[in-house]
């Protein structure tokens, strides 16, 4: 008799996601200068699964003080490795970011790259959970010292519209 494989399957870890959802977003305007002014956005996101959910895509439109967005994450499952990577691409900037790499522990996934932001080398967390089957939460933080503090200046609540999009597995 063959060892059962003890591995967790992830590649459903982002199931929860699928579906259309209203979306409040609050962006901090000036990360990493010390400013705590906030703008908010109103709209919605998408996410529609793909390759048996090893793969999707979420799309956001929404709209603010701040001007009108449309955004797009693809997230892809390496099962050798076991890690989901996302990357964002603007309608704006119409290129793909370098992608946040990480795992889900306990239904809460954290995806870490480093970029240049403003001349300076940053590490970048992107954390989504389900609060409920109704809403989730997403968040992005920067930070400028190697991981040691962290300023959040993104923040996502997604609310579930009933009926529409794909259907939560």
């Amino acid at each position: 008799m063959a060892p059962q494989s003890t591995t967790r399957d992830a590649q459903h870890d982002f199931d929860f996601d699928f579906g259309a959802w209203k979306m409040n977003i609050r962006r901090l305007l000036h990360p990493l200068t010390g400013s705590h002014e906030w703008t908010t956005m109103e709209g919605a996101t998408v996410t529609h699964k793909i390759w048996n959910g090893r793969a999707n895509l979420a799309t956001v439109e929404a709209d603010g003080a701040s001007g009108h967005l449309e955004l797009l994450a693809l997230r892809l499952y390496d099962p050798r490795a076991q890690q989901w990577s996302i990357s964002f691409a603007t309608s704006n900037s119409a290129v793909l970011s370098i992608p946040a790499v990480g795992t889900f522990t306990n239904s809460r996934g954290e995806f870490y790259d480093s970029e240049i932001y403003r001349g300076r080398n940053i590490l970048v967390r992107f954390s989504i959970w389900p609060v409920s089957p109704k809403e989730v939460h997403s968040e992005q933080a920067f930070s400028a010292d190697g991981g040691q503090s962290w300023e959040t200046n993104w923040i996502n609540t997604y609310t579930r519209v009933s009926g529409a999009g794909d259907p939560p597995n």
